[in-house]
């Protein structure tokens, strides 16, 4: 990166809500649905029919092999065009072979390290730094040895693949890649070796699942409850982020919650604040569609106080609305963040399941 790394680390901080220390996760009690909220409904997966943009000759001649399979992979696992970043890697270090000071050890004179050039701050203040579900930062495990390192072109990559995830990619990538290194220049220069690197000559923005997708995710709901607020939620896709907004127009990330439980007939606190002690809390991994996952994200916020909060709608993918420049209302996955907090079932607080009761039995 060529660029003011201090701006950057500035601007990452304001994009994506990063902050640099570790958090501590609440204890979380497993909990389970009673009885006339869980029958009736089985798992169906949803089939992911993405494909990946085939790579030019150019692209197999210029990158390493084992690069080349990283950028696939970690592309294809987060959700961002491969191509996209194997030119990242491509204009930052020549995919590795650079010589410069930095890339094999130690830091440039900006304190940026690796093949993709990360900003030892955002990497977690350490070259290499263990990587747990706790840990806040863009410091990965690629090829799970517990180790985020930023010299370990499987850990980069699939770091710098959540980074440009976080910040608008695929769908809005130049904002990414701005955010990425703070020029435009530098945003082209990356485009145009994308189109080179792939095979159609373009930057296509990887294909979503099916729209039908949706009714195996609604028809899969542990409860004919849940499949009205994942229907909701799901409806609200494509819509922008709003700071306060709950509808119909425009949401933010606890609004479209909110929206969706209300058009399920259940009243749930407004904001983040108040969502995260209001449900009982989850074990992770027992997490349901309509559960609700949490961020140390943004300014002022903690462990115990998360400033951001998705709604689960199938193991690993939660639907948000995450902030004005970060693209729209969409389903992303929430194992890729680092910052994740905890899990709760807002379906389990006692005020929600006298509200289910009256429901059920409105003369009650």
């Amino acid at each position: 990166m060529n660029v003011s790394r201090t701006r950057l680390a500035l601007l990452i901080g304001l994009a994506g809500g990063l902050l640099l220390a570790l958090v501590v996760v609440s204890p979380m009690l497993l909990i389970s649905m009673p009885s006339f909220l869980s029958e009736g409904r089985t798992s169906i997966d949803c089939a992911d029919t993405a494909q990946v943009e085939e790579a030019s000759d150019s692209a197999t001649a210029d990158i390493p092999a084992n690069y080349l399979e990283l950028y696939k992979e970690h592309g294809d696992k987060i959700g961002v065009q491969w191509n996209i970043l194997a030119a990242v890697g491509k204009r930052e270090t020549d995919h590795g072979r650079s010589k410069l000071p930095g890339v094999r050890s130690g830091t440039n004179s900006a304190g940026a390290a690796g093949p993709m050039q990360f900003l030892i701050s955002t990497w977690g203040g350490k070259a290499r730094i263990p990587v747990s579900s706790t840990f806040n930062g863009y410091a990965s495990d690629g090829d799970g040895d517990g180790i985020g390192d930023v010299y370990n072109p499987a850990d980069a990559i699939l770091g710098a693949a959540r980074m440009l995830k976080r910040n608008g990619a695929p769908e809005n990538v130049r904002q990414a890649l701005f955010v990425y290194n703070r020029a435009w220049w530098y945003v082209d220069q990356v485009e145009e070796i994308a189109r080179k690197y792939a095979k159609s000559g373009d930057v296509k923005v990887p294909p979503q699942a099916e729209e039908e997708c949706d009714d195996s995710l609604v028809e899969a709901a542990p409860s004919d409850v849940v499949a009205k607020i994942l229907q909701f939620a799901l409806a609200q896709r494509g819509k922008p982020y709003l700071w306060g907004g709950t509808g119909p127009d425009a949401f933010d990330c606890s609004g479209v919650i909110y929206a969706a439980y209300r058009s399920a007939g259940l009243s749930i606190p407004r904001t983040t604040f108040g969502q995260w002690p209001f449900g009982v809390k989850v074990l992770e991994g027992e997490e349901q569609p309509g559960d609700l996952v949490f961020f140390n994200s943004g300014p002022g916020t903690s462990a115990n106080n998360p400033g951001h909060v998705g709604l689960v709608v199938s193991k690993g993918k939660m639907l948000e609305a995450r902030c004005r420049l970060c693209g729209p209302i969409k389903v992303t996955s929430y194992e890729a963040r680092g910052n994740r907090v905890g899990f709760t079932r807002p379906l389990q607080n006692p005020d929600v399941l006298e509200q289910l009761k009256k429901l059920q039995n409105p003369s009650l």
